[in-house]
This record gives C-alpha cells, sequence and structure tokens, in this order.
C-alpha cells in the first residue's frame, strides 16, 4: 500500500491519502482510527452518511454500510448518476438528506463515488452545519488520480462548471485500486486523460508510462505517483494562488468544450481535447518544442481520445467568459513547454479567439 500524508492548513494534522487493494472492504476499521477528539460524539457513537450516485450505489453501498455498522449507525444518500445531476437542486436535496438523518457535527460523511459524488459530497460536508468531517472513497480512476485529493469542491451553475463551492479538506483519501474494475470503457479513458496531465507536469517518471502506452499495466505506480504529484503541489499552494493553477493544463478549454457540448461530453475526454488544442498553441507561438509537441501528442493519441470537435472558436470563447479563473479581461492558461516545465501564461481575453484558431487549425 501506497501512503501520502498530505499536510495543509484547514485540516490541523493533515490527512493521509491510501492508495492500494483490498481496503474497501475495511472501511469502518480505517474510519475508526480516525480523530474526532474535536468533536462532540453522540452517546451512540457515530452516524455515517454515505453519498453515492445511482451507479455506483448498485455495486458498492451495501458493503460499504455494512462495514460501517460495526461502528456506528449508517444511511445512504443516492442521486442519480452524471454531470447533469451536478447542480443545485441535487445539493439541496443532499443538505435535505443529511438533515432528515439527523447528522450533526460529530458525525461523518463519506463520499462513495467519482469525481462528481466526490464535489458535491465535499461541498455538502463544508456546508452542512457549518461543516462537519467527510472521507473520499475514489471509485473512479479520474477521481483517484486527481479530483479526490486536495479539498475543491463545486457543483455547476447553468452559466458555467464549477461556480459555485469551496476548498474543503477530507480526513481520509481511501483509493481501493479493486474497485476501478468496474469502470467502462469510457470512464477509464477519462481518468487515463487525468493521470496524462499530471504526467506531462511531473516529468518523465510518470510521463513514460503515457509515452510507452503501458499506463494501464502500471496503475498502481501511476495512480501512486499522480497522487504525490497532486498531494505536493497542494501542500505547496492550497487556495490556487500560484502553483496549483498549472494543474488547470486542459481545463479552461475543456470546460469550455463541456459547457458548450451541454455536458455531453465527459469532463475526461473533453481534458483530452483541451491539452491536444493547447499542445498545438505552445508549439505554435513558438514557446515548445517539435519534440515536445510531437511527445505530447504521441501520448494523446495512445488512448484512443476522439479529437473530432465541431465547436469554433467563437463558441469555446463564449463558454470561457464565464470560466471562474478569469479576472476582469485576464486569463491565466497553462502552456505545456516541455514535459515536467509547464507555464503560466496571462492572456487578455481579447487575445483569446486568435490563440483558440491557432489550437483548432488543422495540420498541413
Amino acid at each position: 500500500m501506497f501512503t501520502r500524508h498530505v499536510n495543509v492548513t484547514n485540516n490541523n494534522s493533515g490527512y493521509d491519502v491510501k492508495v492500494g487493494r483490498g481496503l474497501f472492504e475495511n472501511i469502518g476499521v480505517e474510519i475508526s482510527n480516525l480523530n474526532f477528539k474535536s468533536h462532540v460524539l453522540t452517546p451512540d457513537g457515530l452516524k455515517f452518511a454515505v453519498i453515492t450516485d445511482s451507479n455506483v450505489g448498485e455495486l458498492y453501498l451495501e458493503t460499504c454500510i455494512k462495514s460501517l455498522r460495526e461502528y456506528g449507525d449508517a444511511a445512504a444518500v443516492i442521486f442519480n448518476a452524471g454531470e447533469a445531476s451536478k447542480n443545485i437542486n441535487t445539493f439541496g436535496q443532499i443538505l435535505e438528506g443529511l438533515a432528515a438523518n439527523k447528522l450533526t457535527r460529530g458525525d461523518l460523511i463519506i463520499a462513495l463515488g467519482g469525481g462528481v459524488v466526490g464535489d458535491m459530497a465535499g461541498f455538502a460536508a463544508g456546508c452542512y452545519m457549518r461543516g462537519i468531517k467527510f472521507i473520499q472513497v475514489p471509485t473512479s480512476l479520474l477521481a483517484a488520480v486527481d479530483s479526490s485529493v486536495g479539498g475543491k469542491t463545486a457543483i455547476d451553475l447553468t452559466a458555467g462548471k464549477n461556480l459555485a463551492g469551496l476548498f474543503y479538506q477530507p480526513e481520509l483519501v481511501l483509493c481501493d485500486i479493486d474497485l476501478l474494475k468496474s469502470l467502462p470503457e469510457i470512464e477509464m479513458q477519462c481518468g487515463m486523460a487525468e493521470a496524462l496531465k499530471t504526467g506531462i507536469l511531473r516529468g518523465d517518471d510518470l510521463f513514460k508510462f503515457f509515452e510507452n502506452g503501458n499506463a494501464r499495466e502500471n496503475l498502481d505506480e501511476v495512480i501512486a505517483l499522480c497522487v504525490d504529484y497532486k498531494a505536493g503541489v497542494v501542500e505547496r499552494d492550497e487556495r490556487e494562488q500560484g502553483e496549483r493553477k498549472l494543474l488547470n493544463l486542459g481545463h479552461t478549454i475543456g470546460h469550455a468544450i463541456e459547457l458548450c457540448s451541454n455536458y455531453e461530453i465527459k469532463h475526461g475526454l473533453a481534458i483530452a481535447q483541451g491539452m491536444k488544442i493547447i499542445n498545438k498553441i505552445a508549439f505554435r507561438l513558438g514557446l515548445s518544442s517539435q519534440e515536445t509537441f510531437n511527445r505530447i501528442d504521441k501520448a494523446l493519441n495512445n488512448f484512443n481520445f476522439d479529437f473530432n470537435l465541431n465547436f469554433k472558436a467563437e463558441e469555446l470563447f463564449n463558454a470561457i467568459l464565464a470560466d471562474k479563473k478569469r479576472k476582469g479581461d485576464v486569463i491565466t492558461l497553462v502552456l505545456p513547454v516541455e514535459i515536467g516545465a509547464c507555464e503560466l501564461k496571462d492572456v487578455n481575453i481579447n487575445a483569446l479567439p486568435a490563440l483558440l484558431e491557432l489550437g483548432l487549425m488543422r495540420e498541413e
């Protein structure tokens, strides 16, 4: 098992990210080892609320509840699977579900699912009673390598993605790689896109798996390296004031693609498309070499992502205007300069359409 402790300011003792196999069936034991001394426990012990979606619930909820009930009362709050549920209405239903199950500040939320579940459950944990503890149990590759670590929580608004949320760190991230066996192929692709993003940022010790096309055969090491990199960035820049912005590689354009598709294009696949476009932009601006461009392009092509994009530069530009990372007339792009060295570049919003045209321009 790989364990990475994450030191963060709004959780004084920090928290562990545990990556291994066979962890999930002992989730009750893992939780019983957590320190809840700062909270007032109910006379009957802890009360647990497992927040999950309709897909994950069918697979893993019964096992989770059974393990938890050895240590306290456990209930479930379930919502319909998919990005379309990541909205304020579902968020309200989750809060009402927590209240109906009489959770107190001394109790615990378990986010059992992929990125959408983690975002929704974390946001609910941060808001319910002004904050109760929660843990992340990622069941998708995307959540395992990225979204479960770092405390970003959010919901989508009509105007754009992740426009309402907060930074709220978990008490534990329990990543059981065995849970990924049930993932459909498209979800594995989505996770590989986020892991590849981390590989471009981290460098050759991780990127080599994507370049050589053997990331899946080395999944345990890939996840561990991704978690280690993300944890380090979060420790140095918890509130995304500087270095953590690098983790948005491919995301500004990717989020625009999601919005333009009315979220019919999944997050990971949109990020892959965003990385394809930003890689071209960096090369055509002369910021990266032909070798770097080719290596990233090859790695992206190794995973059979669909790069047939029907949106025009103007459509993507209008979607980016709603991006939460925009500050006035400036938006920060993450440009891949070398493997292991990306650059933050502030761009005037008026210059963005021309840059998008560069990225969408087909090879001659």
